[in-house]
């Protein structure tokens, strides 16, 4: 287990997510509640922190949140050290203490709890950490660090750091640093590509519906951001076809980093199967305890489970240790028709069920499932796999390859029917060994990356297609070969997975989520929703946005020029002549006073603004020009929509006529366009110039923030 230093119970991966007691936020559910939902969610720290309470009460709210805990999670309190150890004396298990700079000193507990105590510490000046410099190693084992963001639960806060104050502290911090603060999911990925260990939350889950689901879209967020990590629970096959070896390969293709625990040896290729053992369930917790010990499980699949002892293994285990995502294939049924689990083991798998995300069973497993025969059409299929959704509560990918016939589609399915339906041709083959083993993997590494459902099937329908049609190519084996699972990579001699027009547009958007963020808390917006702002604020807002539509408009023109298509010259020329012919004309009707219009000089944001566009049209690349662009129309598409949401659509709001024409639906149109052409060509470039377009779009996204916020240095 990599331990950070001082602490003989705390891992780096723990930090991950760190919840924050709040017993109001927690309301009439109470705090156990809470967090017993948010343990099961994957949080793997909790700290109790009550300041209105006795110690006698935060006492025995240890005792009660250790027993609840059970050895699931850390548990930690904040600044109360007697009452830790007094609730240590009672049998609760108290892993540590947080303290802040004026509670009691770090050196004393460390000195009355002993080296294997976990204890953090409130730090965000330089001050604090040439303080925790002069400690002795081992004294403070990680850092609190924040806020992020203003926030309520800790009104008297300092100034808040931002992601990029949050990352400079990080970087200069010897210690691990836990960003804390105002988080929500969007900042997640951010926070930790900014050095975060972890994110404590506080809102974000005692304030959720549903803590468990919380704590599972924040562990989301947060492997999203590196590598996923996913394990695979199955079966080992020599032949590399199937089991293990498959998922281990449709980890890596889908950008994963793959771990495997066996729950049964065979002796197969590519003609059957002529033997399996199936080692001790005792040596398959092991395996899975080491694991989870030591490394954040992002994403779980489930294979081959030989057996009801095994199933129940695995149960236990996922029960103690669940992952934000887990993905069931049920193999129950082999190709000739055998049922390969007796009654009591597929009994035992049909209560496994509930703990997975996502059901991947071909159409005999989904008959045995929901206790009926084979379906023999589409329409029965899919009915079928939503009485399994229904009953299980987890989403059913149902497949339609044994329907026989030139077709082969799959469905995303629910409780309420058929989310999304996928047509395909039937690839002609026999290089079909492991399909099922690799879709589901390929799925579970995709979804750990931050896809959503209905995204993650698309993609990985599609490089399961390409990795089908070209197995033939491996002669692996006279029987039913295995897959080509890196067979576009090979092709195209890259390193990474092909992206998706859809998969860019999600990733860009989401990387610039603290910039939307930091333009919704603008004063200038806040002000603007509420009919409040200052007419003469708006008018220079107005006049810096009529300098900038006229140089805007001509970098529009430019890329109509350079469009390689018909389509795009005529969207980018069209876009052009909507900046002159009808923003301009409605800033005239908002500037004029009967005259003609006199525009004041550009701004110093109006200026970097253009420079910044200006030089991606001189440059002549047509991409990082789209790319610069772009959030013009998509970031006021956002703010539009929302700004008129907040002023209901008055007529009579002071600023309807400018939100109105930001809400407006053509322009949301075109806006959905211009994403459609700039993620098209992102997801189709090369890798340098892909990158490219993105710091163009972030750079422009940036651009816009410091727009909005000069209207508010204007007042």
């Amino acid at each position: 287990m990599t331990r950070l230093a001082g602490a003989g119970r705390l891992s780096r991966e723990d930090l991950a997510l760190y919840l924050v007691t709040d017993r109001a936020l927690s309301g009439p559910r109470g705090v156990a509640a809470v967090v017993d939902a948010a343990v099961t969610g994957g949080a793997r720290i909790v700290q109790l922190r009550d300041k209105q309470a006795t110690d006698a009460e935060i006492v025995a709210q240890l005792v009660e949140l250790s027993a609840v805990i059970d050895g699931r999670a850390l548990l930690v309190v904040d600044d109360r050290l007697e009452a830790l150890i007094e609730a240590r004396r009672q049998g609760a298990r108290v892993d540590g203490i947080h303290l802040g700079q004026s509670d009691a000193s770090v050196s004393a507990a460390r000195s009355l709890l002993g080296p294997d105590a976990i204890i953090g510490l409130t730090a965000n000046t330089p001050e604090h950490l040439d303080a925790v410099r002069a400690l002795p190693e081992g004294t403070v084992d990680y850092l609190g660090v924040g806020v992020i963001h203003p926030t309520t639960t800790k009104p008297d806060h300092p100034a808040p750091l931002g992601v990029a104050g949050f990352a400079a502290f990080a970087a200069a911090s010897p210690l691990p640093c836990v960003a804390i603060g105002g988080i929500d999911r969007d900042d997640v990925a951010a926070l930790r590509r900014a050095g975060a260990a972890g994110v404590a939350v506080v809102s974000a889950i005692c304030a959720a519906p549903d803590p468990r689901i919380a704590a599972r879209k924040l562990l989301r967020a947060w492997g999203s951001a590196g590598t996923p990590r996913v394990l695979s629970i199955a079966g080992s096959d020599p032949s590399g076809g199937a089991g293990i070896q498959a998922d281990l390969k449709s980890i890596a293709a889908n950008g994963g980093y793959g771990m495997a625990a066996i729950t049964a040896l065979t002796a197969q290729n590519t003609r059957g199967v002529s033997g399996v053992h199936v080692p001790p369930t005792e040596f398959l917790r092991a395996q899975l305890d080491a694991l989870a010990e030591d490394v954040r499980i992002d994403a779980v699949k489930i294979g081959m489970l030989a057996g009801a002892a095994v199933i129940a293994e695995v149960g236990s285990w996922l029960r103690v240790h669940r992952p934000p995502t887990v993905v069931l294939d049920p193999v129950m049924v082999a190709t000739s028709g055998d049922r390969l689990l007796d009654a009591d083991a597929e009994q035992a798998l049909r209560a496994l069920l509930p703990l997975a995300d996502l059901l991947t069973p071909n159409l005999p497993e989904l008959g045995v499932l929901v206790r009926e025969e084979q379906a023999t059409s589409w329409t029965a299929a899919i009915a079928q796999a939503q009485r399994l959704s229904a009953d299980s509560g987890a989403l059913v990918l149902v497949k339609g390859g044994h329907l026989g016939g030139d077709e082969a589609p799959d469905a995303l399915v629910g409780p309420a029917g058929a989310l999304r339906e996928y047509p395909g041709e039937r690839i002609r083959t026999r290089s079909t060994h492991g399909t099922g083993c690799s879709l589901s993997s390929a799925l579970a590494a995709r979804r750990a990356a931050g896809l959503d459902w209905l995204e993650a099937v698309a993609e990985v329908r599609g490089w399961l297609r390409e990795s089908i049609a070209a197995g033939h190519a491996l002669q692996v084996g006279s029987g039913h070969g295995p897959v080509n699972h890196f067979a576009g990579l090979w092709e195209r001699g890259g390193l990474a997975i092909p992206p998706t027009a859809e998969g860019v547009a999600a990733d860009w958007w989401d990387g610039i989520a603290p910039i939307r963020r930091a333009i919704d808390e603008l004063p200038f917006l806040r002000r603007l929703a509420d009919g409040s702002l200052p007419e003469r604020s708006f008018r220079w807002y107005l006049a810096q946005d009529a300098l900038y539509l006229h140089d805007y408009s001509r970098t529009l023109a430019e890329a109509s020029r350079l469009a390689p298509t018909a389509a795009e010259q005529a969207f980018w020329a069209h876009s052009a002549e909507q900046c002159v012919v009808v923003e301009l004309q409605l800033h005239e009707h908002r500037l004029s006073t009967g005259g003609a219009v006199v525009l004041p000089d550009q701004a110093p944001a109006t200026v970097a603004y253009l420079d910044h566009l200006r030089g991606a049209a001189f440059d002549g690349d047509y991409g990082v020009l789209i790319a610069a662009l772009l959030p013009c129309f998509w970031i006021y598409t956002d703010v539009g929509t929302r700004l008129h949401a907040e002023a209901g659509g008055d007529p009579a709001h002071p600023f309807a006529t400018w939100i109105d024409e930001y809400a407006d639906p053509a322009f949301a149109a075109a806006t959905q366009e211009a994403i459609g052409f700039v993620s098209a060509f992102a997801a189709a470039a090369d890798p340098v110039t892909r990158h490219r377009m993105r710091v163009a779009f972030e750079r422009s996204s940036e651009h816009e923030r410091a727009f909005f916020a000069a209207a508010d240095l204007s007042d």
